[in-house]
């Protein structure tokens, strides 16, 4: 994961990113990534839930 912190709290689901960081261009070159989960993820202390997150502004 780039820039994404999640924490399961009970049933709430929050998730942490900071929007002043940046990763570069994407890999097609339009966009710059603020945060990525890098694809689908378990979210903490659940497998069977999964989460897919990607942050980007225009270039």
């Amino acid at each position: 994961m780039k820039n994404v912190d999640m924490k399961l709290d009970g049933n709430i689901l929050t998730i942490t990113v900071d929007i002043s960081k940046d990763f570069g261009e994407s890999k097609s070159g339009k966009s710059i990534t603020i945060a990525s989960t890098e694809g689908n993820i378990s979210i903490p202390d659940n497998e069977e839930i999964k989460i897919g997150l990607n942050i980007y502004k225009k270039k």
